[in-house]
C-alpha cells in the first residue's frame, strides 16, 4: 500500500497511520470523547491517553504490516492527527473483502470529510489492495454515517440484532456494503 498523503480538501490530507500520532490522536479523542460517546464502546480512560493510542497504534500497524489491516489518519494542515479510518479483518484469496470504521473529531465533523475519505479509501482497496468489496456496520440511529456510507456506493444489506457493545449495551447495526468491482482478482500476489 502506498505511504503517500491524499488531499481531502484545502485543509486536510488522508496518509497511513504511524506510531507518532498516539499524541494527536490522544488529544482528538479526548475533545471528543462526549461527542462520540453514542456510537462507540465504553473504553478505559488510559484509551485516551498518548500510551493508550501508542498501544492501540502498535497492534494496528502489525496487523497492517500482517495483511490483515490498513490503518489510516486523517491529518490536519499542521499533520496532527484528526479521526482514523481503517480496514480492518482484511481477507483475501476468493473473497478479497474488509470491513470499514472511521471517526472524524468533533472540530472538523460536518464538513464532508468523512464522505471524501470513505470515496477514497474505495478507491485505493480497489486499485491498491486489490479488494471486492467493503462492509461497513452502522447503529440504526446513526443518520450521519448511513449519509456518508450512501454518498459512497454503499448499500444496506441486512440487520445485525445485538451486533456491538455500543455505550454501554448489545445494539444492533445495519450492515452496509459496497462492491468495488466484479472483473477478476487482478495483481495479488501467488496464493493470495
Amino acid at each position: 500500500m502506498s505511504e503517500e498523503a491524499h488531499r481531502i480538501d484545502a485543509e486536510v490530507r488522508l496518509r497511513p497511520a504511524a506510531l507518532g500520532d498516539a499524541g494527536p490522536l490522544a488529544e482528538s479523542l479526548s475533545r471528543s470523547r462526549t461527542y462520540m460517546r453514542p456510537w462507540e464502546p465504553v473504553r478505559p480512560d488510559a484509551f485516551y491517553t498518548e500510551q493508550g493510542q501508542r498501544e492501540r497504534l502498535a497492534v494496528a500497524l502489525a496487523d497492517r504490516d500482517a495483511g490483515r489491516a490498513m490503518p489510516w489518519v486523517l491529518c490536519d494542515a499542521q499533520d496532527r492527527a484528526i479521526g482514523t479510518f481503517t480496514l480492518n479483518g482484511v481477507v483475501l484469496g476468493p473473497f478479497r473483502s474488509a470491513a470499514l470504521g472511521y471517526w472524524v473529531d468533533v472540530d472538523f465533523a460536518g464538513r464532508g470529510l468523512a464522505t471524501a475519505a470513505v470515496r477514497l479509501i474505495c478507491e485505493l482497496a480497489r486499485d491498491e489492495l486489490r479488494l471486492h468489496r467493503i462492509e461497513a456496520a452502522t447503529l440504526p440511529y446513526n443518520e450521519a454515517s448511513q449519509r456518508v456510507l450512501a454518498n459512497c456506493g454503499f448499500e444496506q444489506i441486512g440487520l445485525a440484532p445485538g451486533y456491538l457493545h455500543i455505550d454501554g449495551e448489545w445494539r444492533d447495526h445495519r450492515l452496509f456494503q459496497r462492491v468495488l468491482h466484479d472483473g477478476p482478482v487482478t495483481g495479488a500476489p501467488a496464493g493470495a
